[in-house]
């Protein structure tokens, strides 16, 4: 299930209104930080299909004060339909997307020493084919799409370099969004 507008944009004001008590940053300055998982990919209509795959993400990281960071990135999403689905009537439809996409998104991170949560929101394109084929629609595309990114994950460890997330596109000209389950890795570019 996506989470709704009104509860991103809720979490968004919250974090944003009580930033200047915040005395810590995951990290500060040039990153870049690298991600994996398990991919997934649905309809916006409320259906139990869905599609599974693979999921790989890098991004250059600029953090630019102790709680705000820029995140220009450039990822790959493949998921192919699900055969787990026990529903007969669905077996015909399928949701999947094989695509590489880029973009920018900002990150609001929450200080807590070992474990920093963050937020991430931000507008980008994905170049590939998309097939979103239910009861209730029918649409198949290829080439370029815009989609909206958002994450929430937790940085972990004495530097924070180690990612567990849960990153979201949503593709509303396909009506689909893809999902993935990440593991990821930072790597300073300046000591």
């Amino acid at each position: 299930m996506a989470p709704s507008f009104s509860g991103i944009l809720a979490v968004t004001f919250f974090i944003l209104f009580f930033s200047n008590k915040l005395a810590a940053q995951p990290k500060k300055g040039e990153f870049i930080s690298v991600s994996i998982g398990y991919a997934m990919s649905a309809p916006y209509e409320n259906i139990d299909l869905s599609g599974s795959g693979f999921y790989a993400q890098g991004e250059y990281v600029f953090g630019l004060t102790k709680w705000f960071g820029v995140r220009p990135y450039l990822g790959f999403i493949s998921t192919s339909p699900s055969k787990s689905n026990t529903q007969e009537e669905l077996y015909e439809f399928e949701v999947t997307s094989k695509s590489v996409f880029f973009g920018g998104k900002a990150r609001v991170a929450i200080p807590i020493p070992y474990v920093a949560p963050y937020i991430e929101f931000g507008l980008g394109a994905s170049i590939g084919s998309f097939v979103t084929y239910t009861p209730n629609t029918n649409i198949e595309k290829n080439g370029l799409l815009m989609h909206i990114p958002f994450s929430i994950g937790l940085a972990l460890g004495r530097h924070h370099d180690i990612e567990i997330a849960f990153n979201y596109y949503f593709h509303n000209s396909v009506d689909q969004f893809n999902g993935a389950a990440t593991l990821g890795m930072s790597f300073p570019l300046n000591k």
